[in-house]
């Protein structure tokens, strides 16, 4: 895609549930829950392989009070935990984004809202307006179906409207509850998502021009990519009124020749090389997507250090992930220059977007 105008990063917020639970802690609960009963053994040996050795993943927050509360697997109960935690998730990470940006409530023109772990009518948009004290006539988009890797088509949403005129400020919200999408049974792909995710929302304020106290976060390109053939290998499906994750080995692979190709476009078009990016602000599926992404874009461990980080505290946090690992490299005072932004997921789609960062 070719420029649309200028779009600039303000401030970015997170947020995740208090409760944080240890991989260790999350297998005794599954060994003590029924669950482990009606699941067989090859079953068992997965989880414990998952839970027990490096997957990359040290903790993950997660909208219980109580791990026992996760293997109650019904639709009300999904349902229920979706419409509870969802809103307040979304409001804390959209509060601290507008705090970190300097921007007030009532400057915000349009929200963007994108989720895939639940369903509301009407949908967060309306919470936001409500719980972040927006104006009453604010462009108001909910964005649902788009997985791991909504927060850039969320993003290049909110540059469109800032190009339109109509927006001077737009609001950018990533959530998802994880725990509202739990679902068990024998095929390892379920399981092992089941192992990855947890919960959380990140938020950024989005601008027509820079903050005056912020360090410069220009958006000066993106593109995107995806694959309806491969469809199959990454999404969501429903079964008996619950969401079920289909996750297959193919992940890792996919995730890094489409980041690769979309990143390769962008590049080009810009005049640069891949060596002339100074940081690298990735999603993380899991460990073994952020090994294929090293490989392929032939780098370093050192390069996606962010990325791991937030993976290895966090889990996969679907959508909201890369506004985790932006806010990590911005605390970490990483050098300025070309970075580079991408998400990716079900679809199977692929974004990307060259910041320049002052």
């Amino acid at each position: 895609m070719t420029a649309v105008g200028s779009m600039f990063i303000l401030g970015i917020g997170t947020a995740t549930p208090t409760t944080r639970y240890t991989k260790t802690e999350c297998l005794l609960a599954f060994e003590q829950s029924d669950w482990f009963g009606r699941l067989d053994a090859r079953s068992h040996l997965i989880a414990r392989t998952v839970l027990q050795r490096d997957n990359g993943i040290d903790a993950r927050r997660l909208a219980v009070d109580a791990l026992d509360e996760v293997f109650h697997i019904d639709p009300d109960t999904l349902a229920l935990r979706f419409l509870t935690h969802a809103p307040k998730l979304a409001i804390d990470a959209g509060a601290c984004a507008l705090t970190a940006s300097g921007v007030t409530a009532e400057e915000i023109d349009a929200v963007v809202v994108s989720t895939c772990t639940g369903y509301l009518c009407p949908g967060l948009s309306g919470y936001m307006v409500e719980g972040l004290g927006l104006r009453a006539d604010v462009q108001a988009y909910d964005l649902v179906g788009q997985g791991c890797a909504a927060a850039l088509p969320n993003m290049q949403l909110g540059r469109a409207l800032l190009a339109s005129g109509s927006c001077a400020h737009v609001l950018s919200i990533c959530v998802e509850v994880s725990s509202a999408a739990m679902y068990l049974d024998n095929d390892p792909g379920v399981l092992i998502s089941a192992c990855l995710f947890g919960d959380g929302a990140g938020a950024a304020v989005l601008s027509r021009t820079p903050g005056a106290k912020t360090r410069h976060i220009e958006w000066m390109d993106s593109s995107s990519s995806m694959d309806p053939s491969h469809r199959d290998a990454l999404k969501f499906e429903t079964r008996q009124g619950m969401l079920r994750n289909v996750l297959s080995r193919a992940v890792p692979e996919l995730a890094a020749e489409h980041a690769l190709r979309v990143l390769h476009t962008v590049l080009q078009r810009a005049g640069l090389k891949p060596q002339d990016i100074n940081t690298w602000i990735l999603h993380a599926g899991g460990r073994d997507v952020l090994k294929s992404v090293e490989r392929h874009f032939a780098l370093q461990g050192s390069d996606l250090r962010y990325s791991a980080a937030m993976l290895r505290e966090y889990g996969n946090l679907s959508s909201a992930f890369v506004y985790f690992v932006l806010e990590a490299a911005l605390a970490d005072s990483a050098p300025g220059g070309w970075w580079w932004l991408s998400s990716f997921g079900a679809g199977f789609s692929c974004h990307g977007a060259l910041l320049q960062v002052r």
